[in-house]
């Protein structure tokens, strides 16, 4: 009898997922099970492949939920992380394995003795960031420390970006992945991070100014903000007695800066709704947000308010996304200050039929080995190929791909509520990414330690 797999949520990062899969169909005698809201959707090779069941599920449904799960020999859930608990709880009842690419919420946590009790494991964080990125540096750590190194410090970054070619607007970035989550970034309280031994905290009002340079070479100079907790992978990386842990956010140099007009203007809130939203224009919902007049224009009360020159490139941005047009109209009925936005946002932002999206990630290492200081960076740089086939959705997907084989094929031992940083899971990951064109190359440098010098703004 095959072996089924069931995939519950095809949308964007899904693509390459499947493609693997399906790939893998003969040679490992699989089913792939996908279920989705909008099954029709999914390209013409997917829906008739031999090997594919494409069905459509409400993820509401809970009994209909409940019975592909039951029919699956595993789970994986693509879906919005709010959506994975209910899935996750199907997968107990029935006593199924689950993988997801999302991070650890406190819901699933606490399912973490109700998992090994069944001797199930639910491995969770295994796509990009969280993913990649654990794997990566916990392959890295794990060898410095197999050879008596001490770990000093741990930088780590990563980015969904355009592709330089595909870089056709003023502020070098589109969507590459949820929309939503790149609204409301950083949000939810501080930043926390520690550097050369003292702790940091950034708050959301002041996080997109305190961004610091990286320099990837062939692909030029970025800029990163703080991620809101860099502290929580102290334990799981093993890493409590280094004196710099800090990871972070890539753009492109002076996005950030344009970016915290938002935030300092409230457009960024969530917490709250606009009565009159539905078609009120982008200029009367821009206008919201500054002090009255009589006299003076909304693009003057903008540039007075926040201080722009009309001749920055911060106010060439601006324009560029239209923010001042009487015409243009908001669709969403009582939608908050960062739904509008982020409406806004995508109809300048979306991958047109060209462009191709880039993802970048950093790590910096140092450590003391033998009495010296050392020092290794490691960079990873991946090229979509068109807006289907994207980089976002082959560094997501490929490795939550290549987990869910290696528990189906018996060769994971962990059990409970699990993240990729066990040498079972990263090493043969990491191979078979390489093997797919997602290589890091490590580079040794002299030891720096935290360099306050690289401090952008």
């Amino acid at each position: 009898m095959p072996r089924t797999i069931l995939l519950v949520g095809a949308g964007k990062s899904a693509s390459y997922l499947i493609h693997y899969l399906l790939e893998e169909s003969m040679a490992q005698d699989l089913v792939l099970r996908i279920a989705d809201k909008e099954p029709d959707n999914l390209p013409e090779a997917v829906l008739r492949h031999d090997r594919s069941e494409v069905f459509q599920l409400d993820i509401a449904d809970a009994p209909a939920r409940r019975e592909a799960v039951s029919q699956a020999d595993i789970v994986i859930s693509m879906l919005p992380p709010s959506l994975h608990l209910e899935l996750a709880k199907d997968c107990l009842e029935c006593e199924r394995n689950l993988v997801t690419a999302s991070y650890v919420s406190e819901g699933m946590r606490a399912l973490d003795a109700e998992v090994r009790a069944k001797d199930l494991i639910f491995l969770n964080e295994m796509g990009l960031d969280p993913g990649i990125d654990h794997m990566s540096a916990m392959q890295v750590i794990d060898r410095i420390k197999s050879k008596g190194g001490e770990l000093l410090l741990f930088e780590s970054f990563t980015g969904g970006l355009v592709a330089p070619q595909s870089d056709t607007n003023l502020w070098n970035y589109k969507f590459t992945w949820n929309p939503r989550n790149v609204v409301l970034a950083g949000q939810g309280g501080a930043a926390k991070f520690i550097q050369e031994g003292t702790y940091k905290y950034i708050p959301y009002h002041k996080l997109f100014r305190r961004t610091e340079f990286l320099e990837i070479e062939g692909y030029g100079t970025f800029e990163v903000y703080a991620n809101r907790d860099s502290l929580s992978y102290r334990e799981a990386y093993g890493l409590q007695d280094a004196l710099t842990l800090y990871r972070g956010t890539i753009r492109r140099v002076g996005y950030s800066r344009a970016w915290n007009i938002f935030v300092q203007l409230g457009m960024t809130d969530d917490s709250y709704q606009i009565a009159n939203s539905q078609g009120m224009s982008y200029r009367d919902f821009t206008n919201l947000f500054l002090p009255y007049s009589p006299t003076d224009s909304v693009e003057l009360k903008l540039r007075h308010y926040l201080k722009i020159d009309q001749d920055d490139i911060l106010w060439g941005k601006l324009m560029e996304l239209q923010l001042f047009d009487g015409d243009l109209k908001i669709t969403q009925a009582n939608a908050s200050p960062a739904r509008i936005l982020q409406e806004i946002l995508e109809s300048s932002w979306t991958l047109g039929p060209e462009d191709q999206d880039m993802i970048v990630m950093y790590h910096k290492f140092g450590y003391s080995l033998g009495g010296k200081k050392h020092q290794m960076d490691a960079h990873m740089v991946v090229l979509g190929e068109n807006p289907s086939l994207t980089a976002m959705a082959k560094t997501v997907g490929l490795p939550v791909a290549m987990g869910t084989l290696r528990i189906l094929n018996g060769e994971v031992s962990a059990r409970g509520v699990q993240i990729p940083i066990s040498a079972e899971i990263y090493n043969p990951v990491i191979e078979g990414l390489a093997k797919n064109g997602i290589v890091f190359r490590e580079v040794e440098k002299p030891y720096l330690g935290y360099n306050p010098d690289s401090v952008a703004s």
